[in-house]
């Protein structure tokens, strides 16, 4: 401080200068005297220059003394300038080396109140901006350091530790009705201290966009914490002016504990998915994210370049979220680009939404089988339901304007229907047509990986596939879907009580889903009563007759066979098999044909029947000339 009183040192200056005056050596000050300290410290926390400013900033977060500021100032000051780390050590030698030693620190700062177990047990040491070394010493001969991502933070240099990492943005464009919410949460969050948001979505994209949108509105970066938070978050987080953030993915009904933050007060935020229970201090604020409505999703198909009737007819035909768009147009512009167009076409939006949902895919199996309408042979009234069921699920989103409050107030857009028959008689060909119908990607659901063993395994598989479903609309398909849907029973132990709350969460969660889903199984009696008022369809698939047959007959064997009208005839008749068995044949018959060098004939057909008659176990028809 000069004789007017104007400041000419910084924090790690004055820090030296009173290790100086404490000792001898290199650090010592001409002119210094002890009871300078503390109006100097005073001056430079109430206007402190570039290199202090993030410290101070720090230490009015953290409510440090102003010991506790000068150590930290002192520590940051020999990590930043070799020379400086050099004196200090020869003002230490032999005890110590170029990190200060906890006792002489506490011995330069006593005029502000430094002392050795006062800095030890403070709130510097206790959210981590300092450590103490772990020497085999007595306290005051162990040495402080800042811990290296606090250098970076507290230098303007930013560093991430293994499990914290800052976040980076995806691209995902949020409507605008999406960015006045974030707007409107985040400001519920700037009066609540300790105060956090819980974002839910399927779209870990979408809910991490929003959550960026968030912070960024209280002038915060976001910081993902995977794993226990490590010592020195809180100050890291403050003095690199991030907000924490967690991803967890609980299960229906499991609890998520905040992970403690120590000196850390300001907003954080959890994107859960769509389950679980978040359990803080503080309750948070929820945030679901809402389907766009056909009119944001027009808009955000036209900012991702579609021309505007092309992003009018993709709102109106695919009810999906900001960050199922985000991905199905950059797969659009990538087949834009295969093809060699420098602007999208419909054909490239119906492309980009074919090519499937990245959050699905490790969830089910995506089907691209095209089902022409030549290839699905049903009986004339069955054709008829499902050109009802391609309408009704075209129309849902909008299918309750209009009508009463009694169907309005509690109407869900999703479509949910049950095909049953026996093995083979079109169910699958079937899902399929109607996929192709509606320009969606099938997903064919693994009963034997969606089920487990484990207590809640099961619901929060099936939980984590409806959601991403819901957001992504696809059309979802479960085969053999009885062995998860299937009949309650009488309640005789604990796995049967089990074993029936399960069954009544997959309920419930079936007549909640939003998008569209296919269930198929063998027979309509092995479902639970409850459950045919939670779907919208049922269609019966029964087994072909004699004509049906025969139509089948030809639709799967083309123009490469040598039968004619009279034998196709006998065989529809005598064949009395459903379709993925005629199918079975047409194949084995190809083969024996092909090996032969001629075109499929009788013999060829008569000796695949055999074969598959008799893996069904039942004697063949009599099929000789």
């Amino acid at each position: 401080m000069t004789a007017e009183g104007a400041i000419t040192a910084d924090l790690g200056t004055l820090a030296l200068a009173a290790v100086g005056h404490a000792g001898s050596g290199p650090l010592a000050v001409s002119g210094w005297s002890a009871d300078m300290l503390q109006p100097c410290i005073a001056a430079l926390r109430a206007a402190p220059g570039e290199r202090d400013r993030r410290l101070v900033a720090l230490a009015a977060a953290l409510d440090l003394s102003d010991a506790e500021i000068a150590a930290a100032a002192l520590c940051l000051a020999v990590e930043r300038d070799s020379r400086t780390a050099r004196a200090l050590a020869e003002v230490q030698h032999p005890l110590g080396s170029s990190r200060p030693l906890l006792g002489l620190v506490a011995t330069a700062l006593e005029p502000v109140g430094g002392e050795v177990l006062a800095l030890a047990s403070g709130a510097a040491v206790a959210s981590g901006l300092i450590e103490i070394g772990s020497e085999a010493a007595a306290l005051p001969e162990r040495s402080l350091s800042i811990p290296l991502p606090l250098l970076g933070a507290l230098t303007g240099h930013a560093d991430a530790w293994a499990n914290v990492r800052p976040v980076t943005p995806p691209r995902v464009p949020l409507p605008d009705a999406m960015r006045a919410a974030a707007t409107a949460r985040a400001g519920l969050l700037a009066h609540r201290p300790r105060g956090g948001m819980v974002i839910r979505s399927a779209s870990a994209s979408e809910a991490l966009a929003a959550a960026i949108l968030a912070a960024s509105v209280l002038g915060l970066q976001l910081a993902r914490i995977d794993g226990d938070p490590p010592p020195g978050l809180a100050a890291w987080l403050l003095a690199s002016g991030h907000a924490p953030l967690f991803a967890p993915r609980p299960g229906p009904g499991e609890r998520w504990p905040l992970p403690p933050l120590g000196h850390y007060a300001g907003p954080w935020f959890v994107l859960p998915g769509l389950d679980g229970v978040i359990e803080a201090e503080e309750p948070p604020v929820e945030w679901l994210l809402a389907m766009p409505d056909e009119e944001a999703r027009a808009g955000l198909w036209r900012d991702a370049g579609a021309a505007q009737v092309d992003a009018a007819t993709a709102a109106a035909s695919f009810r999906q979220g900001a960050g199922r768009i985000a991905e199905a147009a950059r797969r659009a512009h990538d087949h834009a680009r295969i093809e060699g167009r420098g602007a999208l076409e419909w054909q490239d939006i119906i492309a980009g939404v074919a090519a499937g949902a990245a959050s699905l895919d490790m969830l089910a199996r995506r089907s691209d089988a095209q089902v022409p309408d030549g290839s699905l042979v049903l009986p004339p009234e069955l054709d008829d339901a499902l050109a009802r069921l391609v309408t009704r699920a075209q129309l849902r989103s909008t299918l309750s304007r209009g009508l009463g409050t009694a169907v309005s107030a509690r109407y869900r857009p999703g479509v949910r229907a049950l095909f049953t028959g026996e093995s083979g008689t079109g169910k699958t060909l079937a899902a399929h047509w109607l996929a192709g119908k509606l320009g969606l990607p099938l997903y064919r659901v693994d009963m034997s990986a969606l089920t487990s063993k484990w207590i809640g395994e099961t619901e929060k598989n099936l939980s984590a596939i409806l959601g991403a479903a819901e957001h992504a609309d696809v059309l979802l398909f479960f085969d053999e879907a009885d062995s998860l849907f299937g009949a309650r029973t009488d309640v005789s132990d604990a796995h049967d009580r089990y074993a029936n709350a399960q069954t009544n969460f997959l309920l419930q969660r079936i007549e909640e889903f939003d998008g569209i889903a296919l269930l198929a199984s063998n027979s309509r009696d092995r479902f639970d009563p409850a459950f045919a008022r939670r779907l919208d369809v049922i269609l019966e698939f029964p087994m072909p007759e004699a004509p049906a047959r025969r139509d089948l007959w030809r639709a799967h064997l083309g123009d490469a066979h040598q039968l004619d009208d009279a034998a196709l005839d006998r065989i529809a008749i005598a064949v009395d098999l459903a379709g993925g068995h005629i199918r079975n044949i047409v194949l084995a018959a190809a083969a024996r044909a092909r090996a032969a060098g001629t075109a499929i004939g009788w013999e060829a057909v008569a000796a695949a029947t055999c074969e598959e008659y008799g893996k069904l176990g039942r004697p063949p028809p009599h099929l000789s000339r």
